[in-house]
């Protein structure tokens, strides 16, 4: 790889250093999602970043956002690309353009259009696959030009483009070849910035194939208190080095104290992810593995980043602030610093639990110092400095709970502009003031005590308040003291000024400006308005409809089919499906005992003839829906794509990357076989001899119930074979390893039937049954001591036919609910039967200031999908179900209701509510109104 990547001399990269414009700059990178956030409000968050000090901004390109059907794109109005970099730039933002084609973030797919899992045959997605890649070359000719337009190198702010994310996670067969190609079209588009590619696991093989042209970067993710944390880093920034690239870390969590500490091991762009929170408006959500393992994202997207999603700026801004003053305070000299491996610092004192000390080598001379605590307690340390020429120590100072400082060591006080040298401090320098005839510097503290030492040649005594001075062996030694803030005034022989003022940390966190006569102008503080914007009474109207039925607005999109479809293979990519189907049971021959619903995702109401049978989200795997004995002629489903996964997983079928949604299909089951007994095992049987036994070696193997053989292997391996016989009065056999632990394989007369999954440990035996004839059953078992083998059972039964399916996307709903003139007033609480469905609606006014506002649901058992005017703002589902899923990513019980978007004061809130407890009824208790 080349030792130096330049951009026509505008960006440059070097293992010291990140250059732009000629400067050397520590990038203090914010993720900033436009397709989160009104577009109304971009201004106002970009603005909201510059001002807590950073920057840089990230932002990713959700390809799916912007073609919503093949071949069908759209860069208008909140998908504006083009607009929200022109504003970024004039921000003062440099921007890392994330394009994919995958993009991870928690969003639909990763981004990834869901027509690509659709294809025929299927394509190797995120990878070397030419047909895959001609995809993305139509989505780069989207996208590429528009970051072409906003590089740096023509006068925009575009400093590195990103392809692809975090491809270490995902099993690419060719990194290197996959991720050239994407290189050579960034390249056909004239793309001049650097090109970089993040690991997410530590894979810069698997993430960029180290491929030519193209930077890895990091992305870290850890406990903010692992104590060998900079160890990590420091391994990545060596490696990186050595190849002549500065250590760029494009993710990672979002506190300053963790960006402190990445700094210490000499990362040159710290990017903490999502510290400007937003809101997955429409049907963008996505699933992915945070749960056990499923889980659904909230449409509140908000980890807890320094900017809420409404903009509410929370305390962490404070502190980026302070990281930002400290980086700017050292300029080029940090900016070009490197580790130094060879430093003597030692900590003494309470150091249990105290992290470093870790050395920065500033370009131009000195060091900085960093220490952390890792606890919720203050510590009393010192620092001891073993060089060979000298020995060294600080007197005893306080280092905060859970704080990581820098402290400087014989750092050059010609960084700013005067003679001498900051020998040493147990205070942070945080901000530095070069004015007409002088320099101040401004440190922070905590405790009673500490010092800082200096080396300067002084006209005469310097003016102190608030601590003392000694003048000792050509040095001032500052001894400092509790005051909230001091200071020591120097005239320099030079004929300059020359001020030292410390704070406490609290005043540090509030400085505005700070001036050579010592004093120091802090943040006012907020007046707090004791005048709450008087809450909404709504005119709530209400008209409830029965579950199964589609809405007249809802699209045909298969008529009487054999078999249910999947809803992508339909041209169905996100929002709702209803599907219908004859059972074909037959009363005198057949007895119900439930339905088995086939690889069904994401969220399943099954209906029997219109009687509500359950909510279910089994992740794409099959699920059986116990039914006593009723005659059923018609089978319905309401079908949500909650939103197709946005990272791979191979525990559920859903979580997979090319996942499809829906159904495939509905069995009534009229027989159920438990055949958990009488299996014979072979006790002792190796991985290489799976599905190779003959019937001669089964002759002396024991008998045994599935799975109870007992053995003093701690990884046990069986073979366990039994037969069946079909029988002959349905056309579907399913075989069902319920509650099986571990890992297992089956064969069935001797073929491969393929991996048991414990999540989906349903195999279909229909390609192996003639009815009437026996089966043999063989499963290779590999399970760990006190691991489950479940129960066997075959479930015989008639498969659904005649499949009608309708769908709904936003539109379609939104169309539906206009459609519902007979809506009647009422009162909150409202209550929905088990299964039922309805509509809520309510003409709402903008909050006073004009911000909007953030409603709280409180209720059970219930799903809603809230449109404001005609854009869906918020999908929750309450507490209560046993299909309710892990909620995560933000707030499940509430949405946001943008201030931009209420036109002339007001606007129609829509809420299409769903009962999904078949236990219960659903409840709506109160909707709070909190203005933004």
């Amino acid at each position: 790889m080349s030792t130096r990547i330049e951009s026509e001399s505008v960006v440059s990269l070097s293992g010291q250093a990140v250059n732009i414009h000629g400067e050397s700059v520590i990038l203090l990178c914010a993720s900033l999602f436009y397709f989160r956030i009104p577009p109304e409000l971009w201004q106002e968050r970009l603005q909201q970043v510059r001002e807590a000090g950073y920057n840089c901004i990230d932002v990713y390109f959700p390809w799916n956002f912007h073609e919503l059907q093949e071949g069908t794109w759209d860069f208008t109005g909140m998908r504006d690309a083009d607009t929200f970099l022109r504003l970024a730039s004039e921000a003062g933002l440099w921007v890392i353009a994330r394009p994919g084609p995958y993009i991870c973030s928690e969003w639909d797919g990763g981004g990834l259009p869901a027509y690509l899992y659709a294809k025929e045959p299927a394509l190797r997605i995120r990878d070397n696959d030419p047909a895959f890649l001609q995809h993305v070359a139509r989505w780069y000719a989207q996208i590429l030009p528009i970051l072409h337009r906003h590089e740096v190198t023509r006068g925009g702010s575009v400093i590195f483009v990103q392809l692809e994310n975090e491809l270490d996670f995902y099993d690419c067969s060719n990194p290197a070849g996959y991720m050239a190609a994407l290189r050579d079209m960034a390249a056909t588009h004239g793309l001049s910035v650097p090109l970089i590619a993040c690991a997410g696991q530590g894979g810069l093989v698997q993430a960029s194939g180290l491929t030519e042209g193209i930077v890895p970067t990091c992305n870290f993710y850890p406990d903010d208190r692992d104590p060998d944390f900079e160890r990590k880093v420091l391994h990545y920034r060596e490696v990186l080095h050595r190849q002549g690239l500065p250590l760029l870390v494009t993710e990672t969590n979002r506190s300053h104290y963790l960006l402190r500490r990445l700094l210490s091991a000499g990362a040159k762009l710290l990017g903490p992810y999502l510290q400007v929170s937003g809101t997955n408006f429409g049907f963008t959500n996505a699933i992915n593995n945070w749960g056990r393992p499923l889980a659904f994202l909230t449409s509140d997207y908000d980890f807890g980043g320094m900017i809420s999603p409404e903009g509410h700026l929370r305390e962490e801004v404070q502190e980026a602030k302070l990281l930002a003053r400290f980086i700017r305070a050292y300029g080029r000299a940090i900016a070009e610093s490197e580790p130094n491996s060879g430093s003597k610092w030692s900590v003494a004192g309470e150091k249990e639990g105290v992290f470093g000390p870790y050395a920065l080598r500033l370009k131009g001379g000195g060091e900085l110092i960093f220490v952390t605590n890792g606890e919720d307690r203050s510590k009393q340390i010192h620092l001891h400095n073993e060089e060979a020429s000298h020995a060294s120590s600080t007197g005893t100072w306080t280092l905060a709970a859970s704080r990581s400082l820098a402290l400087p060591a014989k750092v050059p006080l010609t960084n700013w502009g005067i003679s001498g040298q900051l020998v040493s401090s147990t205070a942070e320098l945080y901000m530095v003031e070069q004015q007409m005839d002088g320099v101040v510097l401004a440190f922070h503290k905590e405790g009673d005590n500490g010092e800082i030492a200096l080396a300067v040649e002084v006209a005469h005594d310097p003016i102190t308040e608030g601590m003392q001075v000694i003048h000792r062996e050509g040095q001032f030694i500052l001894q400092l003291s509790g005051a909230e803030t001091a200071f020591c005034r120097f005239e320099l022989k030079e004929g300059r000024r020359f001020t030292v003022i410390v704070t406490s940390l609290l005043n540090a966190l509030r400085t505005e400006t700070i001036h050579l006569d010592g004093t120091v102008t802090l943040t006012a503080d907020q007046p707090v308005s004791n005048v709450p914007d008087p809450t909404p009474a709504p005119d709530w109207r209400f008209v409830g409809r029965e579950g199964w039925k589609a809405p007249i607005q809802a699209a045909t999109v298969q008529t009487k089919g054999a078999e249910a479809e999947f809803l992508e293979r339909l041209g169905v990519y996100r929002g709702y499906a209803w599907y219908e189907a004859e059972t074909n049971l037959v009363a005198a021959e057949h007895r119900l005992h439930g339905f088995l619903v086939r690889q069904a995702s994401d969220v399943v109401s099954l209906y029997a003839d219109g009687a509500y049978l359950g909510t279910f989200t089994p992740g794409g795997a099959s699920v059986f829906v116990p039914v006593n004995g009723s005659d059923v002629k018609k089978l319905q489903a309401r079908v949500e794509i909650w939103g197709h996964s946005n990272f791979d997983d191979i525990r559920l079928p859903a979580l997979r990357l090319p996942s499809l949604k829906g159904i495939k299909g509905i069995t009534a089951i009229t027989a159920v076989h438990n055949i958990t007994s009488n299996w014979r095992v072979h006790p002792k049987v190796d991985r290489s001899r799976q599905g190779t036994l003959t019937e001669i070696d089964e002759a002396l193997w024991p008998v045994v119930s599935f799975g109870s053989w007992l053995s003093a292997d701690h990884l046990s391996q069986h073979l366990f074979r039994r037969t069946f016989i079909p029988g002959a009065g349905g056309d579907s056999w399913t075989l069902h390893f319920r509650n099986l632990q571990g890992h297992a394989r089956l064969w069935v007369n001797g073929i491969d039937a393929g991996p048991i999954h414990p999540l989906d440990p349903f195999i279909d035996l229909k390609p192996y049954v003639t009815p009437g004839q026996e089966l043999q059953l063989e499963v290779y078992l590999e399970r760990t001591m006190g691991q489950s083998a479940g129960q066997v059972l075959v479930y015989e039964g008639v498969e659904a036919s005649a499949y009608t399916i309708k769908a709904a996307e936003e539109a379609h709903l939104k169309a539906a609910a206009e459609h519902e003139v007979a809506a009647i007033p009422l009162e909150l609480p409202l209550t929905l039967t088990s299964g039922e469905a309805g509509w809520l609606f309510a003409p709402i006014p903008n909050a006073a200031q004009g911000k909007g506002w953030r409603v709280r649901a409180a209720g059970s058992g219930l799903k809603l999908t809230v449109f404001m005017e005609e854009r869906i703002v918020g999908r929750l589902w309450l507490p209560g179900g046993a299909g309710r899923p892990m909620m995560t990513g933000g707030s499940a019980d509430s949405f946001y209701l943008p201030g931009p978007w209420f036109q002339a004061g007001q606007a129609q809130l829509s809420i299409f509510l769903e009962a999904v407890d078949e236990q219960a009824a659903g409840s709506l208790e109160k909707l709070e109104f909190i203005s933004v």
